[in-house]
């Protein structure tokens, strides 16, 4: 039967692959990657999504300025509408069983998206982290595994290996630091369980420290900073600085998300999608100050603060696996994602 099933599994995602049309349900489509990924998948032929999202960080009008759509009541969802460039959304939360298994209905591949973010949320609490990550995965590996869908991929991160020593690879031993990274870790053992045990196609992506224009709500490292030079305040920065992070940009992160969908034979993978280069934050920082200078934000000041419980010092990832078998690699350097980024924010706010 387990081999019915993959071969079945098979045959769905060659077709999907094959076909001019795709059919795709995005989790979190509200948020800085789910409209990013619209606009992505918008922008070419043949395409039709239904976005699911709780509006807990994301809102209506952040969807609608990439792409108009649809709003369909949660209680109202039935089989995807095979309609080209057609975006339909639902308000709903991926803890709701049933109402992920019928919006997966006719699906041809799954972006999940959706999740409780960061470390400082999830140490603060670490059982709300632990339902949405883990559980929410769950509900939605089963919505692909019960309505035959080609492909799931699912937004894992970093955080999932922990404190090992650079760069990060997909075939290092995980020892998450923080409850964050113990929650995507389970997301992706659960992918590998559907994978060998009910022939999903998972690709689970870790991915670096995202940052670029959209990400007016997101709390990391670069909006926040963005936000508080431009309001006139400092820049704080956990402990001295030294702590190391891969920056990536969004439009690269959102090709990556695109080939884990659509590539043969990585089924079941994990990948490191970031740009294979170390970047402390005090270099981040210095670089950003240069690139707010040049807009007409000048003498920006930096305050350091304690350490923050849960982080780790260094992390970068090696993609060379991501160039192997997805054809993928970063394109964007800083310097120029910063000043795209910059001058997103100046033109919004």
């Amino acid at each position: 039967m387990r081999l019915f099933r993959r071969f079945l599994n098979a045959e769905v995602h060659e077709f999907v692959l094959s076909s001019l049309l795709m059919k795709w349900l995005i989790t979190g489509g509200c948020g800085f990657l789910g409209t990013s990924f619209v606009r992505r998948l918008m922008a070419g032929e043949g395409h039709s999504a239904r976005v699911l999202d709780n509006l807990s960080v994301g809102d209506r009008e952040d969807l609608g300025r990439v792409h108009s759509f649809t709003e369909t009541p949660p209680e109202e969802v039935a089989r995807m509408s095979p309609e080209s460039g057609a975006v339909e959304f639902v308000v709903g939360d991926i803890m709701d069983e049933a109402l992920a298994l019928r919006a997966a209905e006719g699906a041809d591949a799954i972006v999940h998206l959706a999740a409780n973010t960061g470390v400082a949320p999830s140490v603060e609490d670490p059982r709300k982290d632990c339902l949405s990550n883990v559980v929410g995965t769950l509900n939605l590996l089963e919505a692909a595994r019960h309505n035959g869908v080609g492909r799931f991929v699912l937004a894992s991160s970093g955080a999932a290996l922990g404190e090992v020593e650079p760069p990060l690879r997909e075939d290092l031993p995980s020892r998450p630091v923080s409850p964050y990274g113990a929650s995507k870790l389970a997301g992706e053992a659960y992918c590998s369980a559907y994978f060998r045990t009910f022939g999903v196609e998972t690709v689970a992506l870790r991915f670096g420290n995202v940052y670029g224009p959209g990400s007016g709500r997101k709390n990391s490292a670069v909006a926040k900073f963005i936000r508080r030079a431009m309001n006139g305040e400092a820049l704080e920065i956990y402990g001295d600085g030294t702590q190391t992070r891969d920056f990536i940009y969004i439009d690269d992160l959102t090709e990556a998300v695109m080939k884990a969908a659509t590539t043969r034979g990585v089924g079941g993978e994990v990948f490191q999608i970031a740009t294979n280069s170390e970047t402390s934050v005090e270099e981040m920082v210095e670089e950003l100050k240069n690139t707010l200078a040049a807009s007409g934000i000048k003498n920006t000041e930096v305050r350091r603060t304690s350490p923050r419980q849960g982080d780790v010092m260094r992390n970068y990832s090696d993609t060379s696996k991501a160039g192997e078998m997805l054809g993928w690699q970063s394109s964007v350097a800083l310097p120029e994602g910063l000043r795209r980024t910059v001058e997103w924010f100046q033109s919004t706010g």
